[in-house]
């Protein structure tokens, strides 16, 4: 696949300290925080190359700045989500009017649940997560959706974590290599598909740098990881790290925050 050329991202507003994902227990959102790591996202993805479109904030959406969960974006075609959660659905129809007018639209219908937050991508293969958001008939309505594109679907289990990318993302083929490069949590690492890539294992104490932002040959990690950080830069990528506490207080990370096209 060819590098990213453009992103859509959306800030969060004051209802985003309602986000769902939260644990009991632990310190509220700082939205203010929330608002200036979600501009420096902003910079260091248009710092790697790409063209940024800014989506207005949805207030009264606490959710809408995870982004990615909405749409996908394929050549020639963008296939909408149908979000598990009741209080997600009207996201849809917020980002549609952003849609480019040239894509083919399809949009997943009832009984499917799915969020493209448990879509995974390599190759010609979406393998797509069996999550509490996402289901078997979400699964085969994107395989349906993308038949004529030439890709196909495989279903995953989601070992632990809100979506199948909390625990584990596509680095692409290495700068020096032919391999697939993933960066994983250690049960997502033995999953069978992903036997003959170059697997990048998380330590657990830095469980939320599997939820990094492959863009060709620069990766976005959250700050604070420096294990994962370094072993992503020992394959021969350069790495941009933006801090995202405030997000992962809702259990959300750097993809969740990027639709690209």
């Amino acid at each position: 696949m060819a590098a990213p050329q453009h992103v859509y991202v959306r800030p969060p507003d004051a209802s985003f300290q309602h986000a769902l994902g939260q644990p009991s227990g632990q310190p509220a959102i700082d939205v203010a925080l929330a608002q200036a790591q979600h501009r420096l996202l902003t910079a260091a993805l248009r710092a790697a190359g790409l063209t940024v479109t800014e989506l207005p904030a949805a207030p009264g959406h606490p959710d809408a700045c995870f982004v990615q969960d909405i749409a996908l974006l394929l050549p020639g075609l963008a296939i909408l989500a149908r979000p598990a959660e009741a209080s997600r659905q009207a996201e849809v129809e917020l980002f549609r009017p952003h849609l480019p007018p040239s894509l083919a639209v399809v949009t997943i219908e009832t009984p499917a649940t799915l969020e493209w937050g448990d879509v995974l991508r390599l190759g010609d293969t979406l393998y797509v997560g069996q999550s509490a958001r996402t289901n078997a008939a979400g699964a085969a309505q994107v395989a349906a959706a993308v038949q004529p594109l030439g890709l196909r679907v495989e279903t995953l289990p989601v070992p632990r974590g809100l979506h199948l990318l909390s625990g584990v993302n596509s680095l692409g083929k290495e700068p020096t290599g032919e391999r697939e490069v993933l960066v994983a949590w250690p049960d997502y690492a033995v999953l069978p598909p992903f036997s003959g890539c170059d697997v990048i294992v998380v330590p657990e104490e830095e469980g939320p740098a599997a939820n990094c932002l492959a863009l060709g040959d620069t990766v976005l990690v959250p700050a604070g990881y420096p294990r994962t950080a370094a072993q992503i830069w020992q394959r021969g990528y350069k790495v941009l790290s933006v801090p995202l506490s405030e997000y992962a207080k809702a259990d959300g990370g750097m993809t969740c925050l990027c639709v690209l096209g």
